[in-house]
């Protein structure tokens, strides 16, 4: 089938070769017939072709129809719309409105009764907006470009399933094999392979002579026809094919593609399918199902819940990165066994705390810290996180979350060199992935307040919504992931929508509907006498600070279960802390007596602690009592740390003071260290910080979405470029004097000279009129301008610039030719 007059989709003809009857005769014309807002909609909806912006209107048609636009826009069409657009890949060029209906609806007037014909017009205006169809109704193109891409072939088979046309399957035929076929069928003999084609073809599309054709085919091969209809609609034969096939191939039924295949010709198929192009039409989005319906107040309950557990964790994981972070790995990202630690820390698996690591460098909390030996730690960032209201926390992660292009679901893939990615690595940006969040989060919200969506219906939808192979597949997955994230991260509770997620979806600030959710800091806990502490609630930062050195976590959830240890104790001493200090905090922070077994636990380890002392020798021990440093020699665990006596009170060791308090820590001892002039060393760690970093920029899907003053100023840029490009001029009096022997081509500027040049601009200046200049740049790049000259002085012109819509200079050595305007475009 060839294309006819799309092959001149984007010429733009003279104004007075316009078809009479107003209908436009190329993709040019009719996005020059639109107005500024149907231009800026174009314009939106692809915004490739605005980089960078088109000179004029047949230049938007030209970049309007290259291959990688055209994909770009067939990948962001629905379901029904792309249905539309294949449909009119294998009809005749032009199509007819009522051709196209019949394609998707089929040739019964109440068939299929989907609402296809109802859905028609939409998608066909969808296709029009988006520059992919032009004409009139009764004269529909598809776009060449596109209907290279949809139109089936032999190595790309089409989605609707059909095959060549019976004009194209026989192309290369010898004309005696078209004769014996025409003969065969019944059909009078031609005098030339076009006519007997042709005539085949009326047969095939005629449906009464088709139908009494069909009636006298063997069962077997109706059989054959029903294999092939719906697609694929090559099939195999051997050199001698059964009497079936070689029925239906004398008579053109099936029509030879290779020496071993034989396919099905198009006009065939559309008889047999009642005239359908799809098997399916899908004209109508399916509806999200609703799983379950959950009270709302309990689902921003659970929101809640969720989002204060997702504080916790990641102020968490940033603390334990805080002293020594894991290494970052050479390629980049963080190692599977730093990972495995990670997610053992957070009691959590490996999936998940990759997402919670990748949320909070999303969110600037933490950073490799650029060093030689390079870690990854908190930013500065994070000190400031940790001192905002909690609600503000969490508005700062879901912030960040949404609009993230990083996912961390793609952690453990493999890249296209076969190499695994891993958390916080190169390779995890998916620029599909802000879109499909925000897209589920629409779908969510718009279900019944409360109710959460069957999984698989919001796949279906999506699906629909973008039907694209690979384009579907990736953002089924991105739906999955973003509906377990979000519940992770509090936007949904129990799979629906909360109030906060609400709130984010709609760009208002979800901090002010979770702070009424969240429960106050509590200042108290609850001391047992099982050496635990019960802390029914988030904790004031202070409290929360000392509990965590003075206890370990024992088990999370609504209430956190605290456990006080000899190491924890100890761990508080270490850090400054004394006995006394300790027994006034908790008594000042308990809701109940301090239980007397933590306070004999916290004297036990405070009157054995700093009892030895390490100092730097190599290293040395020091203790009054002379019993226990012969204890100490004594113990056969204590050979490796090379123990001497010095005096009655002092021992000599060949280890440094770390190596040889962490070997009497493991003997039973609870040594401290000491300063040279005696004093107990407080080992309170430095909380490490990376330089202040960036947040990571999210990686978009294609070319940003222009904004209404690029919009505006892209569609007058336009314009004035194609008044440029399409004003009738005056023929030059010198030209026409010549007779056609010097003057311009049709379309092209006339060169005038210097004097001629000179002369026009000054009467333009004069007379305030506009003139038409072709102007060559200091870069060497010629292009047309319409300029109304003020004036002109020292061999240049200011004049305002129709093209540019502004005032210009121009250098009058560089206009190549001038002329004035027709007086009707004045």
């Amino acid at each position: 089938m060839g294309t006819g007059p799309c092959d001149q989709e984007a010429t733009v003809p003279e104004p007075s070769s316009t078809a009479a009857n107003g209908a436009p005769r190329s993709l040019a014309e009719a996005l020059r017939a639109r107005d500024d807002a149907a231009l800026a909609a174009l314009l939106h909806a692809r915004p490739d072709l605005l980089s960078p912006v088109p000179g004029d209107v047949t230049q938007l048609a030209t970049r309007a129809g290259t291959r990688a636009s055209v994909v770009r826009a067939l990948d962001r069409l629905d379901r029904f719309a792309l249905q539309t657009a294949e449909a009119l890949a294998v009809a005749p060029d032009p199509c007819p409105y009522g051709v196209l209906e019949s394609l998707l609806a089929g040739t019964g007037g109440g068939s299929p009764g989907n609402g296809t014909r109802a859905a028609l017009p939409r998608a066909l205006a969808t296709l029009r907006d988006q520059a992919l169809v032009w004409g009139g109704d009764e004269q529909l193109r598809l776009v060449r470009t596109a209907r290279e891409l949809l139109a089936p072939s032999a190595s790309r088979p089409s989605p609707t399933g059909l095959g060549p046309t019976v004009a194209e399957a026989t192309a290369g035929m010898s004309p005696t094999r078209i004769q014996e076929i025409v003969a065969a069928a019944g059909l009078p003999a031609t005098h030339d392979p076009v006519s007997a084609v042709a005539a085949l073809t009326g047969l095939f599309t005629d449906p009464a002579r088709m139908s009494d054709l069909l009636d006298q085919a063997p069962p077997e091969a109706r059989q054959v026809l029903d294999r092939l209809v719906w697609g694929p609609p090559y099939g195999e034969v051997t050199a001698n094919p059964a009497p079936p096939v070689r029925w239906l191939r004398d008579r053109g039924l099936l029509l030879p593609a290779t020496t071993r295949t034989v396919v099905l010709p198009r006009e065939v198929a559309l008889h047999l399918r009642g005239g359908l192009a799809h098997r399916t039409p899908e004209p109508v989005a399916p509806e999200v199902a609703v799983q379950r319906e959950h009270r709302p107040p309990l689902v921003d309950a659970n929101a809640a819940g969720q989002a204060l557990a997702a504080l916790a964790t990641v102020e968490e994981l940033v603390k334990s990165w805080e002293h020594a972070g894991p290494p970052v790995l050479r390629a980049g990202g963080l190692s599977v066994r730093d990972l495995k630690r990670t997610a053992a820390a957070l009691d959590t698996d490996e999936p998940t705390a990759a997402f919670w690591i990748e949320l909070a460098y999303a969110a600037g909390l933490l950073a490799a810290d650029g060093e030689v030996d390079e870690r990854y730690g908190p930013t500065p960032a994070f000190d400031d996180w940790r001192e905002l209201p909690p609600a503000e926390r969490w508005s700062a992660l879901a912030g960040a979350w949404l609009p993230a292009t990083r996912t961390a679901g793609a952690v453990g893939e493999q890249d296209p060199k076969g190499r695994t990615l891993a958390a916080l690595g190169p390779g995890l940006d998916r620029s599909a992935a802000p879109e499909v969040r925000r897209r589920v989060l629409e779908l969510l919200a718009a279900l019944p307040e409360g109710a959460s969506p069957d999984p698989q219906s919001l796949l279906d939808r999506l699906s629909w919504e973008r039907p694209v192979r690979g384009t579907s597949e990736l953002r089924a997955r991105l739906a999955g992931l973003t509906l377990t994230e979000a519940e992770l991260l509090g936007v949904t509770g129990r799979g629906a929508l909360s109030a906060p997620g609400r709130a984010l979806l709609e760009h208002r600030d979800p901090a002010q509907p979770l702070a009424p959710l969240l429960p106050e800091p509590v200042d108290r806990v609850l001391l047992q006498a099982d050496l635990t502490a019960v802390a029914p609630g988030p904790l004031a930062r202070p409290l929360a600070d000392v509990l965590a050195v003075l206890a370990d976590v024992e088990s999370k959830g609504g209430a956190t279960v605290y456990r006080f240890t000899p190491g924890s104790v100890r761990r508080a001493l270490d850090g400054g802390h004394t006995a006394s200090d300790l027994h006034a905090f908790l008594a000042e922070h308990s809701a109940t007596p301090v239980p007397q077994p933590l306070s004999y636990l916290i004297d036990d380890v405070a009157r054995r602690h700093g009892r030895l002392r390490v100092g730097a020798a190599s290293s040395y021990v020091r203790c009054d009592d002379d019993a226990l440093l012969g204890e100490i020699l004594a113990d056969k665990r204590s050979a490796s740390l090379g123990l001497r006596r010095l005096a009655p009170t002092v021992l000599a060791a060949q280890a440094d003071p770390g190596t040889l308090l962490d070997g009497l820590r493991a003997m039973g001892y609870a040594p401290a260290a000491e300063s040279h002039t005696g004093d107990v060393l407080v080992a309170r760690a430095d909380a490490r910080r990376t330089p202040a970093r960036a947040k990571p920029v999210p990686v978009p899907e294609g070319p940003p979405l222009p904004d209404e003053t690029l919009l505006a100023a892209a569609v007058r840029a336009i314009r004035a470029g194609d008044l440029a490009a399409t004003a009738v001029r005056k023929e030059p009096a010198a030209a026409a004097a010549t007779a056609g022997g010097g003057g311009a081509a049709a379309g092209e500027l006339p060169r005038t000279s210097a004097a001629e040049t000179l002369a026009t601009v000054q009467a333009a200046a004069l007379t305030g009129s506009v003139v038409w200049i072709g102007y060559v740049n200091a870069e060497g790049a010629a292009s047309q301008r319409v300029i109304a000259p003020v004036r002109v002085e020292g061999g240049f012109v200011t004049g305002y610039d129709h093209t540019a819509d502004e005032v210009r200079t121009f250098a009058l050595h560089r206009i190549t030719g001038v002329a004035e305007l027709a007086d009707d475009q004045v």
